[in-house]
């Protein structure tokens, strides 16, 4: 039987359904995310269903499905028995996600790839995370006009990005309203994983809640997501931005579903 596709409401309280009620009291590590462009596009539900794996279901607002890329920087990552180490704890990073349900309603991110600039960090996920990471060059240049983002993924000369982002460093920083879609894109403190056997897990982070401005323009050219066989041309402009200058995290364990 084909899975449902849930639709988010925006009358039931977000926390509900993203996971940031309380922080946790254990934590496994800690790291900070900064310069944060989050991109999305409107993706018919449908299509986005066929690309996810048994047991999870596409969660639309508005009736309309969405497929993320964020380019960001990692900075200061370690577990919470080490301090950040210079030369390990910093790298860049790229994830492509969307937005689902498990059978019992609890929300979170699902990630198609995660392209990373540090081995290291890129081996340890997807031993210990069984995230889809991948080896890649990545660079981020930023000036008192805005920040310019590349990806080139190793070995596939498919998977590749670049976007011009110009900031208004006058406008003011916000945080999404509880029902609107900047908090349904933004404020999400869960991702599942899949395991080699299939099996579930879901893992949690808590953060302050991003702060965040609608960027003046952005351009952007990928082809991360026909990679993942969603069909988006290369030159399709999101349909929704937004930039964060970053948060805090803590990080929590995988547990089993």
């Amino acid at each position: 039987m084909p899975a449902t596709i849930r639709d988010n409401d925006p009358g039931k309280s977000a926390t509900g359904y993203f996971g940031n009620a309380t922080p946790m009291t254990r934590y496994s590590g800690y790291q900070t995310w900064t310069n944060l462009l989050f991109s999305h596009w409107r993706v018919p539900p449908e299509t986005l269903q066929t690309l996810l794996p048994d047991g999870l279901m596409v969660e639309t607002f508005d009736g309309d499905g969405w497929l993320g890329m964020v380019p960001f920087a990692m900075e200061k990552v370690r577990p919470w028995w080490f301090p950040a180490v210079p030369g390990i704890s910093w790298f860049l990073e790229t994830n492509l996600r969307t937005y689902v349900t498990l059978p019992d309603g609890r929300s979170g991110v699902w990630f198609f790839s995660l392209d990373a600039t540090k081995r290291l960090a890129v081996r340890v996920a997807r031993r210990f995370w069984n995230l889809p990471y991948f080896d890649a060059d990545l660079s981020l240049h930023r000036d008192a006009h805005g920040i310019k983002y590349r990806g080139q993924r190793h070995g596939q000369q498919e998977c590749s990005y670049q976007a011009d982002m110009q900031l208004d460093n006058t406008g003011p920083l916000g945080i999404a309203d509880e029902g609107s879609l900047e908090h349904f894109l933004l404020e999400r403190y869960v991702l599942f994983a899949r395991r080699p056997d299939g099996q579930i897990y879901l893992g949690r982070v808590h953060h302050t809640p991003y702060p965040f401005c609608t960027p003046r323009s952005v351009t952007v050219r990928q082809t991360l997501a026909t990679a993942i066989g969603c069909p988006i041309e290369s030159d399709r402009q999101p349909d929704h931005i937004a930039f964060s200058p970053g948060v805090n995290v803590s990080v929590g364990k995988l547990a089993r579903v």
